[in-house]
């Protein structure tokens, strides 16, 4: 067997590879001798059907594993002995011409075939000690756990049946049906829908129009959609929704104590504070590392420049433009209303893949050195995480990661992430800084725009989660 080298340009090899036809008909011939004590043929006793016959019978299937097997041994040959690190599979090219592909796989002719790889960087750690990290501290304040309970006191608030016209702070219980020009559209109808009047739960000026209802009553209501309403089918749009009043429900009196916080499976309110200081804790943590990670990941983009595999890049850039173009289309917008063209557009993104695919290089060749783990107990728990995002379906999910090392994979992933990030912020110099809730909270800059292609879209019906629900959804969920 004859490997020449006749590409070496950046992270791309390239190599011809010749197997003699002499090479090929042993390794066939030690195949069927294999084969002929393993297979029954009618007229032959078992080991004694002779080689020729065998070959005619087999010689064309038994050959094909042969030749794979061949460029499988040579590929990682190559490999090995260069102690590349792949990017991607190797790419084989065959001879395309027909007589020459029947003599090989008659063993009467040399394979020959060039085998394309691309490498991975060999990238060279740096000392991260001298990275300097920010890590902003907030102080659950009394005055904030008691705003968390006020909120949470209002979304739990008790209604009582109401006769009469409705008034600002009332709950009503309506269906409608929203219709522009006339004619119903998708996500504007709704049954039994509680609507607190002044909450701002539904576009301006829909609410205030249902002041004065009685149950048992059949309104119009107009309004227009706002101009940046997350529908861009809807934004900016005059609508009317025939509105029938099922109910008129009066707010009774708040009470934050003891029968408060049981509700909420806790034994007193006291517990019930601990539990939201700990929730509205726990959110600040969360918030403070996503904030350090960001300053540890612009560090190490700094600290590490080098060339990227071709594919990989490829593939990252892709993945983000699939999201640019389909979150565009949802949204019916063009690059001019972003200020932009696609060849900017394409330009910034692929920067953007660049960057991301360069930091998961480096976090991989740190968690390496590292022996950074992930057991399985840490994918089971992410797979249970993700499986209860799916009620009913729990079992299927289970087994289809179960049974797809790839979808498992992006499990793993990354848990896998953020145990290396955790391991280079203990290497960095970290100073805890205090400051307050707002500070803490106030958003970053985007990444240069990948935001717009990381964000999944909106539904233009479903309103958000309240601040009162979540922190309500947060201490429920200590109880499980």
């Amino acid at each position: 067997m004859q490997v020449t080298e006749t590409l070496a340009e950046g992270l791309k090899r390239q190599y011809k590879v010749l197997v003699p036809a002499a090479e090929l008909a042993d390794k066939l011939a030690g195949e069927l001798e294999t084969l002929k004590g393993r297979v029954q043929i009618n007229g032959f006793r078992p080991g004694k059907v002779p080689t020729a016959h065998l070959r005619r019978v087999y010689g064309r299937s038994v050959m094909a594993d042969v030749l794979q097997n061949t460029v499988n041994e040579t590929n990682r040959k190559i490999v090995e002995d260069n102690s590349f690190k792949l990017a991607g599979e190797p790419q084989i090219t065959l001879s395309e011409d027909k007589d020459e592909v029947e003599k090989v796989m008659e063993a009467s002719g040399d394979l020959e075939y060039t085998v394309a790889l691309e490498l991975l960087p060999k990238i060279e750690l740096a000392d991260h000690s001298g990275i300097a990290l920010t890590r902003e501290v907030v102080t659950v304040e009394d005055a904030e756990v008691d705003t968390a309970l006020e909120r949470m006191a209002a979304g739990n608030r008790p209604f009582n049946p109401k006769d009469g016209k409705a008034a600002n702070g009332d709950r009503l219980t309506i269906d409608f049906l929203g219709k522009i020009d006339g004619v119903a559209f998708e996500g504007g109808a709704g049954t039994d829908v509680p609507l607190v009047i002044g909450s701002g739960q539904f576009i301006p000026g829909f609410e205030e129009q249902l002041t004065g209802a009685k149950a048992g009553d059949a309104k119009t209501v107009s309004v227009s959609f706002p101009a940046d309403y997350q529908a861009a089918e809807l934004a900016g749009k005059a609508a009317t929704f025939d509105v029938t009043v099922k109910g008129v429900e009066a707010p009774g009196e708040l009470k934050i104590d003891d029968d408060f916080a049981k509700q909420f499976g806790m034994d007193d309110l006291g517990k019930l504070k601990e539990a939201v200081r700990g929730s509205i804790g726990r959110e600040f943590t969360e918030v403070a590392r996503a904030k350090v990670k960001r300053q540890l990941l612009d560090a190490l983009d700094e600290k590490y420049t080098f060339e990227v595999p071709p594919t990989l890049l490829s593939q990252e850039f892709e993945g983000i433009w699939k999201q640019v173009l389909d979150d565009m289309d949802r949204n019916k917008k063009s690059f001019a209303d972003e200020n932009t063209t696609e060849d900017e557009a394409r330009e910034e993104y692929q920067r953007i893949a660049s960057r991301r695919v360069r930091l998961g290089l480096v976090l991989a060749e740190v968690g390496e050195k590292a022996k950074v783990q992930v057991s399985d107990e840490e994918v089971s728990q992410a797979l249970v995480e993700r499986a209860r995002q799916f009620p009913g379906q729990e079992k299927a999910v289970w087994e289809f990661y179960q049974k797809n090392p790839a979808a498992l994979a992006e499990i793993r992933a990354p848990i896998f992430e953020e145990k290396v990030v955790d391991h280079l912020i203990g290497e960095a110099s970290v100073t805890d800084k205090p400051v307050t809730r707002d500070e803490l909270l106030k958003p970053d800059e985007p990444e240069e725009g990948a935001e717009k292609a990381a964000k999944p879209a909106k539904k233009a019906a479903k309103p958000k989660k309240k601040a009162e629900d979540k922190q309500a959804d947060d201490t429920k969920a200590e109880e499980a």
